[in-house]
């Protein structure tokens, strides 16, 4: 059976001419950022699994948390949404709104934090 999706002669898929070299560069990128992605989970599991949440240790786990979540994301639009190949101005136009809506959100919640604390102690 013929496919009728592919015009033969001028088709990018069957144009497109890789060597086995672009092929095998390929796969080590992506083995590389998977073994990556894969210890950062594992220790943001083995953290979690260890670290008793009442203890001392609690409030540095979750920044910890949050800045390997981050970390990784980044790293998840670098690496997949080909974004770490494109100039750096372009890089910077992406990813700063999202860098800003972030301290954003860590500033809201560090003044709700600080405001049902104090709020709190007033009145109970």
């Amino acid at each position: 059976m013929e496919r009728d999706d592919l015009i033969v002669n001028d088709s990018y898929s069957l144009a497109a001419h890789h060597d086995e070299e672009h092929g095998k560069k390929l796969r080590k990128k992506i083995v590389f950022v998977t073994i990556l992605l894969t210890a950062i989970t594992a220790v943001e599991v083995a953290f979690g699994v260890f670290v008793k949440q009442n203890s001392d240790m609690w409030p540095f786990v979750k920044i910890l948390f949050i800045v390997l979540t981050v970390f990784k994301a980044a790293y998840i639009v670098m690496s997949f949404m080909h974004l770490g190949d494109e100039s750096k101005n372009l890089k910077y136009t992406i990813l700063m709104p999202y860098g800003l809506f972030v301290l954003y959100l860590i500033f809201i919640l560090l003044q709700e934090g600080t405001y049902t604390s104090i709020m709190d102690t007033l009145f109970h």
